[in-house]
């Protein structure tokens, strides 16, 4: 006979399975922390050497509507606004590694309504989300071509209890590759075409066997650069950045959602893309820029789609020697 301990975690495993089904059950999708929109124009190329950059971003997403398998509304105007912001810091050297330069980049951020999966069941206010690390970013420079390559992780440091509606983290940690390539029309670098591909490898998340499939982002954008020049047209004072930017995301692999009593729980992969406009301004006094992304979402696959506005500012300490 099992004893009166025994049959309390069994309870309690049961109301957890119940609670994981009801929040899970149907649209069996989960989020990963790879957030679409960071990344646009020149997404392959890494910032020059001896730079520190300081910087805050302000992400905002909006869900017009919930799609479901076959992409057709499931819920519209679901009523979901997330917020993402916080302080970051990217640091590129002038230390050599394969001929690149290395690089490293920390994001700590805060998240409001963070959305998890599919579910509309969605309230948290402003609080620690999970951190953004970049150990390892390398940059080589040509004369038509800029690539890099960088290892980047998520750290779960943000609140999540599994079935909860308040969670500001996703409560799992995530390893990412990523690798891409801004080409060059012109010899003055001024017109440009830009991919990175990001690939997403989920751990299971806290205190459960439930584990986010993996997941691929393809982020880049076409644009044109131009220079604001002084009054004497003799040297530039700061650089404009234009143009269309896309994004694509698709799950890998599927979700796996463990339910101990009710079986396995499994949805469609999802997919989404997007595409808008961007434009930045540095000031090269200053040493100062701002920028704003707008991507409209189209095409997707079980999962919301909606819009994405990303906003950065920033400030870049140079240590180059003069």
């Amino acid at each position: 006979m099992m004893n009166t301990k025994t049959v309390i975690q069994t309870r309690k495993s049961f109301l957890l399975s119940i609670l994981i089904l009801i929040s899970f059950c149907g649209q069996a999708q989960l989020k990963g922390g790879h957030i679409l929109g960071s990344m646009g124009l020149q997404s392959g190329t890494q910032t020059p050497a001896n730079t520190l950059s300081l910087y805050i971003p302000g992400y905002i997403y909006t869900a017009n509507s919930l799609r479901d398998a076959n992409g057709d509304k499931s819920v519209e105007n679901p009523d979901i606004n997330m917020y993402v912001t916080g302080l970051g810091a990217s640091y590129v050297s002038d230390f050599k590694i394969l001929g690149a330069n290395y690089g490293a980049t920390v994001l700590l951020a805060f998240a409001a309504n963070t959305i998890q999966g599919n579910s509309t069941e969605v309230d948290n206010s402003m609080a620690l989300t999970d951190t953004y690390i970049v150990p390892v970013q390398l940059g080589w420079h040509r004369k038509r071509a800029d690539f890099v390559f960088s290892y980047q992780l998520y750290l779960p440091t943000g609140k999540f209890t599994a079935g909860a509606s308040d969670n500001s983290g996703l409560g799992m940690f995530m390893n990412e590759f990523s690798g891409g390539t801004t080409l060059y029309f012109n010899d003055k670098k001024t017109f440009h075409f830009s991919t990175l591909a990001s690939y997403e490898i989920n751990g299971k998340k806290k205190d459960t066997n439930i584990k986010t499939g993996d997941i691929l982002s393809i982020e880049g954008g076409l644009g044109k650069t131009f220079y604001a020049m002084n009054s004497e047209k003799t040297a530039p004072t700061g650089i404009f950045n234009a143009g269309l930017i896309y994004y694509l995301q698709y799950k890998v692999s599927h979700d796996e959602i463990p339910v101990p009593v009710l079986g396995i729980v499994q949805g469609h992969k999802d997919r989404v893309g997007g595409i808008g406009a961007e434009v930045n301004y540095f000031h090269i006094g200053c040493k100062t820029s701002a920028g704003f992304r707008w991507i409209a979402e189209v095409d997707a696959i079980n999962r919301f789609q909606g819009n994405t506005f990303f906003i950065t500012l920033a400030h870049v300490f140079s240590f180059k020697k003069e």
